[in-house]
């Protein structure tokens, strides 16, 4: 559905964007979680479709979902108010909240509801719920992280994300375990700061946006399709550009981010979760190198019925994204001279 022919649609959109305004502006713990509740009401009628049943049931699996995480949130801000009189945190109540946020944003441990609902949504709401809805959470766990637990979460999420990538034959899945296992860089950075996840953030929206506009464009949503429809190898290798930065291949600048993450990490002597880190990143790479070896290397059989027209405009979009890709490692070298 276009949003743009939709009043109703474009509205929520809006509140959706003001709604992490208001939570990242907020002074108070409370403010906060007004925000994140207008952010919670104004993206389930965004996903909901009369049309596709598994759109409502995700629109209902992610607000019972949300509710729960709220209800903790609220009741661990009264609870430390009533307690302590304050509204910061001391070490098992900073646990508590980061938890909750955690399971805000689909964060292993509690990343059980991520991929299920992805499966059920289009690429537009799956691009936001991978992208805009972590904003507002990433935020308020800046405000009281707590360093110790949040390395812990962080290899969980790296290794859950791979382990999670490995038979997968939706997209949406496989999308939804590589969040996961971004999300895992993106805590990383921001426990050592705000600017490098900021950056980490950005580059990662860039190469999703791209992904998922091609994969909106060409209707894609399981493995199989890239194998069975003879796309021209524009598209097949904008997929492997993308796929190939997401993972962090080093030519590529999707590295660029993750080498500023390392760099911190080993110049401050933490040789142990950069190992992990790294690790994680390579066997990524490997799911992705398989699907697109698979897709450029097998048989496929060209449909008669199908074919792709792409107007000239989104097709000088994906070669901008594609020369960005390649090109930028090369001045992103600059930054450490």
């Amino acid at each position: 559905m276009l949003y743009t022919n939709n009043s109703n649609k474009m509205f929520f959109l809006f509140i959706l964007f003001f709604s992490t305004m208001i939570s990242i502006s907020a002074n108070s713990w409370l403010g906060c979680w007004i925000g994140l509740e207008i952010n919670l009401l104004s993206f389930i009628p965004l996903m909901s479709s009369p049309l596709n049943l598994l759109n409502s049931e995700a629109s209902l699996k992610y607000f019972l979902t949300q509710s729960i995480a709220s209800i903790n949130f609220l009741f661990i801000i009264l609870l430390n108010l009533m307690l302590f009189k304050t509204f910061f945190f001391d070490t098992l109540m900073s646990i508590l909240i980061n938890s909750t946020l955690l399971m805000k944003m689909g964060s292993a441990p509690f990343h059980f509801w991520f991929p299920n609902i992805m499966e059920g949504l289009s690429w537009f709401n799956s691009f936001i719920l991978m992208t805009w809805q972590k904003i507002s959470p990433m935020i308020l766990l800046s405000y009281c992280m707590n360093f110790n637990y949040l390395i812990f979460i962080t290899i969980f999420n790296v290794l859950i994300g791979v382990i999670g990538s490995f038979n997968q034959f939706s997209l949406r899945k496989l999308m939804a375990f590589s969040s996961i296992n971004n999300l895992g860089w993106m805590i990383m950075a921001l426990s050592i700061s705000e600017n490098l996840w900021m950056i980490y953030f950005l580059f990662y929206t860039m190469f999703l946006f791209i992904s998922c506009f091609i994969f909106y464009i060409t209707n894609m949503f399981y493995i199989n399709q890239l194998f069975n429809f003879n796309f021209n190898y524009f598209i097949k290798f904008s997929i492997m550009l993308n796929f190939l930065s997401l993972g962090g291949l080093p030519p590529f600048l999707g590295f660029f981010p993750k080498w500023l993450i390392i760099n911190y990490l080993i110049l401050n002597k933490f040789f142990m979760i950069t190992f992990i880190l790294i690790m994680c990143s390579l066997i990524m790479l490997f799911v992705y190198i398989r699907i697109i070896y698979s897709s450029f290397m097998f048989y496929f059989i060209k449909l008669k019925w199908f074919s792709l027209f792409m107007k000239n405009n989104l097709i000088i979009l994906i070669y901008f994204f594609n020369m960005i890709s390649l090109l930028g490692m090369i001045f992103s070298t600059l930054f450490f001279f």
